[in-house]
């Protein structure tokens, strides 16, 4: 494979009829994808299968069903990774070219043992989880009892990430809003005093705590950004640096680093190998694909940074994950174009979906890119990685606009 080049201008590479077309012609059978055509071979090739086709963009593994197997929630329906059938999960509106659905996540908000789904939604204000209703009310598809979290009180949601924040061992509910500047709110699931029952099903509660009024944007990433040992919330204007304690009673300091248009996550990993960590970041609604190479903190205590282009073939990379893919002990990036984020209007916007990895190489800090597959599979809001079959590899899942899709490594 070949190290990715900057690239003065994008490359068209499908009209939007001709991804139609080859959508539409994918149907539900399994398909083994070519691989990316360049001197050597990737190390993780995949097999694709689209399993539900809606405007769905969120996703999330876990046993379900309790069979020991890591099965998928995709908005409306769960799978088995018996069959990867579509089962019924629950109802979602239609909104604007998208539903009202923009993460899934999985969470025992009940205590009794199976994972529930808590779900993200983008105008609404309320977070409503959804109880998972045992095994033989999944065995029949009933539909899985709605119940409100909270009301937020906040529109305008990009998505959310949860993240255990403060070590505890129970992940927050962290929201990125597209509202420019806007305050960014935490909410944390704190165990009730009093055990779930049926006048009162959830175990935890939903409990507020704003970071600070202003410095929301769209992006967000978690991660130790400024050497300190605690995990940071990052957007698109800056990062909330975490207090040293007492992290729920008081606001965090708040740090305008930068000012980006970025995927959520962005990743904090320290890719150089220098003590530091550096940020990996997609522009999520134009061409762009970049890393900021951490390069220490000037007199008024700013991190500095210097930036290097990745990608910028395709647009849209939303949604990053970082994940070995070939079992070298090595992590990769995986990305690819959020089909029809902005409903085709960005630029880019009726260009082929397509999905990527790309293997670092830390003594030339350089990435080089591997085709997942291209022409069928886009991304939506996350990315799964997680062995989704009985072999030891690692597997991927997507929904998006272009469908969901189990992506089987071979």
């Amino acid at each position: 494979m070949f190290p990715l080049l900057p690239l003065k201008k994008h490359v068209p590479v499908a009209s939007s009829m001709l991804v139609a077309l080859k959508i539409a012609a994918l149907g539900s059978v399994l398909f083994a994808f070519p691989r990316f055509a360049a001197a050597e071979s990737p190390a993780a090739t995949f097999q694709a299968r689209r399993i539900a086709l809606d405007a769905n963009e969120g996703i999330a593994a876990g046993d379900i069903d309790g069979d020991g197997k890591t099965d998928l929630v995709a908005g409306r329906y769960w799978f088995s990774a018996v069959d990867w059938a579509a089962r019924p999960l629950r109802q979602i509106d239609d909104w604007n070219g998208y539903v009202q659905s923009n993460g899934d996540f999985l969470f025992d908000v009940n205590d009794d043992g199976r994972l529930d789904v808590i779900a993200g939604s983008f105008v609404p204000s309320e977070v409503y989880w959804y109880e998972n209703p045992g095994p033989e009310a999944l065995r029949l598809g009933k539909m899985w009892p709605k119940h409100l979290l909270a009301d937020t009180e906040n529109s305008k949601n990009e998505a959310q990430l949860m993240h255990d924040l403060d070590g505890d061992g129970v992940p927050e509910w962290i929201v990125n809003s597209w509202a420019k500047d806007a305050p960014t709110m935490v909410w944390r699931l704190v165990k009730k005093s009093k055990p779930a029952s049926k006048e009162a099903p959830a175990a935890y509660e939903f409990v507020p705590h704003q970071l600070a009024p202003h410095g929301n944007s769209h992006g967000m990433g978690i991660g130790d950004i400024n050497g300190d040992g605690r995990l940071d919330v990052l957007t698109g204007k800056g990062w909330y640096e975490q207090p040293e304690s007492a992290i729920w009673e008081t606001e965090w300091t708040f740090h305008e680093n930068w000012e980006l248009h970025a995927s959520i996550p962005m990743i904090v990993v320290d890719l150089d190998d220098d003590g530091d960590n550096d940020l990996i970041y997609g522009n999520g609604h134009n061409y762009g694909l970049q890393w900021k190479e951490n390069t220490g903190v000037n007199d008024d205590g700013t991190i500095q940074f210097t930036e290097h282009e990745i990608d910028r073939s395709f647009s849209q990379p939303h949604t990053l994950a970082w994940a070995d893919l070939d079992g070298d002990g090595a992590a990769e990036l995986i990305t690819g174009k959020r089909y029809y984020g902005h409903n085709g209007n960005d630029p880019g916007g009726n260009e082929m979906p397509c999905l990527y990895y790309y293997r670092w190489n830390p003594k030339a800090k350089t990435f080089t890119r591997y085709t997942i597959e291209e022409g069928h599979v886009g991304c939506g809001l996350q990315i799964v990685t997680a062995k989704l079959n009985d072999d030891d590899k690692t597997d991927i899942a997507v929904a998006g606009k272009s469908g969901t899709y189990v992506l089987l490594a071979k």
